[in-house]
């Protein structure tokens, strides 16, 4: 989908029970809200079952408020004449609080979970475990998922999920042992960072996000720091044409090219700089490979430039506001030195994307590039693959207590001072002070080669109009998979930037007004 329908805010399991104790503690029963989950999960339910003809369901019961709300769902469910039996992972006399009183409120049977039968059933819903996860299932637990996930494959039946597909952390999107194979997952109040960190969004299926009277007040106290990648995030700082404006007013972005063997990436980039709005772009070459560049471009300048030398005299015009360096650049020494050079500090404001080798090239020693990069005139956005994160930032790459690729790409930002963008089906973007975006989706087309020079020339041409960096690579990233995604199959990296003129008009058009920073309730599959 062009546009996620979500709440703009991501909230970690923490952030997400902190919101829920407050509405309590402010005079809203828990019972209230529980009714409320439930009345959503049947909604979806039900859709699901008119959909496939379907009318026996299977509710597995967790221990907790997951539980909780799956017994107030089997009972709505009844009431709709559906065919509803309940097995439980513990016995409802041992259930405590709300989940105690919902499983009162259940007058049919309940069987051990363990024993429970798939054969017949048409749906089963999950209600295990719920983002409040904090541990791996145990080995009762794990079988039943591993059980529960073969009968989906083997019967083509769906599941679906409360809250989060049990056995995915709330927050990481890791897999705590095993974790249940969704169709379809209904979560409240707001989308979970595991909801869409990988593997966990693989798991989740068509996600719904319901309101259910937690109140959105309660965010003010909360200090959200993460979002969900779409319009709404960056659309009030898009860069759009002026009527006054000309093409000095609409920044200059210079990309560097490598030498005679590998100019194709460079080139990839300085095209998509141009589409992404710069009004000029200027590609830095060295000498031995000019004739290549100049005879394969032409609404692209193309100026000499060798070693770090001539990279500085090229960018000691200051109308060049913006570079981006990497693609096809090699590994060395020099490269280096290039990318120090277009760090330099100036009197004037000057944005920098660094990608590829010019990572690579300081994978020995990451705090050279990190002292130059904190040092740099203006803003600079890093946008490396898992590979080239794990060689730069390894100390941020560690893997110890589960953290996510949000809490990498947020370490990497702090001790660099730079944005990163971490690139992947789940695309993430850090900042220095802590914003993250995660992208919601993204189209397997996109693993082609050169796709990732593309989106280095997006960034470089959306700074180029001084866009704000954070903003910039959140919106290239969006962009750059959006264009992927109407293009479909057979995408080569050229047919991205061909295809970014429908993305502008996209983001042009009536579309761009319903972006919802907050949704009553809305799916996507």
């Amino acid at each position: 989908m062009p546009y996620g329908p979500f709440p703009l805010e991501l909230l970690t399991t923490e952030q997400m029970a902190r919101a829920d104790r407050l509405t309590i503690e402010s005079g809203v029963p828990g019972m209230a809200l529980m009714e409320k989950a439930a009345a959503a999960l049947a909604r979806v339910t039900s859709q699901i079952l008119q959909r496939t003809s379907g009318r026996r369901v299977l509710v597995l019961c967790g221990p907790g408020n997951n539980g909780g709300d799956g017994y107030v769902a089997a009972r709505l469910l009844r009431g709709q004449r559906y065919k509803v039996r309940v097995a439980s992972l513990v016995p409802p006399n041992q259930l405590r609080g709300d989940a105690a009183r919902a499983a009162a409120g259940w007058v049919g049977e309940v069987i051990p979970a363990q024993d429970c039968d798939f054969t017949g059933v048409d749906l089963v819903i999950d209600a295990l475990f719920g983002t409040g996860l904090a541990r791996d299932l145990d080995p009762e637990a794990q079988a039943l998922v591993k059980r529960l996930n073969q009968w989906r494959r083997e019967t083509k039946q769906n599941v679906v999920s409360v809250d989060i597909p049990s056995g995915v952390d709330g927050t990481t999107g890791a897999i705590r042992g095993a974790a249940v194979e969704a169709d379809a997952t209904v979560t409240f109040f707001r989308v979970k960072t595991g909801h869409l960190l990988l593997p966990g969004r693989s798991r989740c299926g068509a996600l719904t996000c319901a309101h259910i009277g937690i109140r959105s007040s309660a965010l003010a106290t909360i200090d959200v720091k993460t979002f969900v990648n779409m319009p709404a995030l960056w659309q009030q700082e898009l860069p759009l044409p002026q009527i006054e404006g000309h093409k000095y007013s609409r920044g200059h972005a210079l990309v560097v090219s490598g030498g005679a063997s590998f100019t194709g990436a460079a080139r990839l980039s300085a095209a998509a700089a141009l589409r992404a709005g710069a009004g000029l772009v200027t590609l830095a070459s060295p000498t031995e490979a000019l004739a290549v560049n100049a005879s394969a471009l032409t609404s692209v300048m193309v100026r000499p430039a060798d070693g770090a030398k001539g990279l500085a005299a090229v960018l000691s015009d200051e109308r060049k506001n913006a570079v981006a360096i990497g693609p096809g650049l090699g590994v060395s020494e020099e490269s280096c030195r290039q990318v120090e050079t277009a760090l330099t500090p100036q009197a004037y404001r000057r944005a920098a994307v660094l990608d590829a080798d010019a990572l690579t090239s300081f994978a020995d020693d990451p705090f050279r590039l990190w002292r130059a990069t904190r040092a740099a005139p203006g803003p600079v956005v890093m946008t490396p693959h898992a590979g080239e994160f794990g060689r730069l930032f390894s100390e941020c790459d560690s893997d110890r207590a589960l953290r996510s690729k949000l809490d990498k790409a947020r370490d990497a930002a702090r001790v660099s001072g730079a944005v990163v963008l971490y690139k992947g089906p789940d695309t993430v973007v850090a900042a220095p002070d802590g914003r993250v975006s995660i992208l919601p989706w993204a189209t397997p087309w996109l693993a082609t080669a050169g796709s990732g020079d593309v989106l280095t020339g997006i960034i470089a041409g959306l700074l180029a109009q001084r866009m704000d960096a954070f903003a910039a690579a959140s919106c290239a990233a969006w962009m750059h998979a959006r264009a992927a995604e109407i293009f479909g199959p057979g995408l080569i990296a050229d047919d991205i930037t061909a295809t970014l003129p429908m993305v502008w008009r996209e983001l042009q058009g009536k579309q761009l007004r319903y972006c919802p920073r907050s949704s009553s309730e809305s799916c996507v599959a």
